[in-house]
């Protein structure tokens, strides 16, 4: 389209709350940490593999603390969320970025959800289910009271929208 009918994908507006990054980072730790102490201890009891065992567990452990420091700030920067009269915008990944947008026409449910992590930090994870083959759009790393706030409004403005959700 040209002219004064063209639309222009654009960034949505809003990052995930700043906690989201020590909450990645506890993920990515607990990730790494399970596969270093098995490893660790399988090389304390296998006498015969002990070295290859515990270098194992040393690579690994190495790998899951560059990654823990690394990445969780570079998806602050690149993970973005919007919601409009008219849609759901989701902007994700580090690498291999997937923008997602979601009419409210087409949505069918919306949800909220804490894991025990989350609920530690306080906070929690919006999932926007739509008729859409690739699933449903989740928004991370939210305050809780922002995302039970973001599904009572996207619940209301879903239910004034006209359409099918399907």
């Amino acid at each position: 389209m040209t002219g004064e009918n063209a639309v222009r994908l654009r960034p949505p507006r809003n990052a995930v709350d700043e906690r989201a990054v020590a909450w990645w980072r506890s993920r990515l730790l607990a990730t790494t940490a399970v596969p270093v102490v098995v490893l660790g201890v399988l090389g304390a009891l296998i006498g015969p593999a002990r070295f290859w065992l515990l270098l194992a567990a040393g690579a690994v452990a190495v790998l899951g603390l560059t990654c823990t420091a690394f990445f969780p700030a570079w998806w602050f920067r690149v993970h973005r969320w919007e919601v409009t009269e008219d849609a759901v915008y989701v902007r994700t990944g580090a690498l291999w970025q997937e923008w997602r947008i979601a009419p409210m026409s087409r949505i069918q449910t919306v949800d909220t959800s804490r894991g025990p992590l989350e609920q530690g930090f306080r906070l929690a994870t919006v999932t926007v289910t739509t008729a859409s083959s690739k699933g449903a759009i989740r928004i991370e790393g939210l305050d809780h009271e922002l995302a039970a706030e973001l599904a009572e409004r996207l619940t209301l403005i879903t239910q004034a929208t006209p359409g099918d959700a399907t």
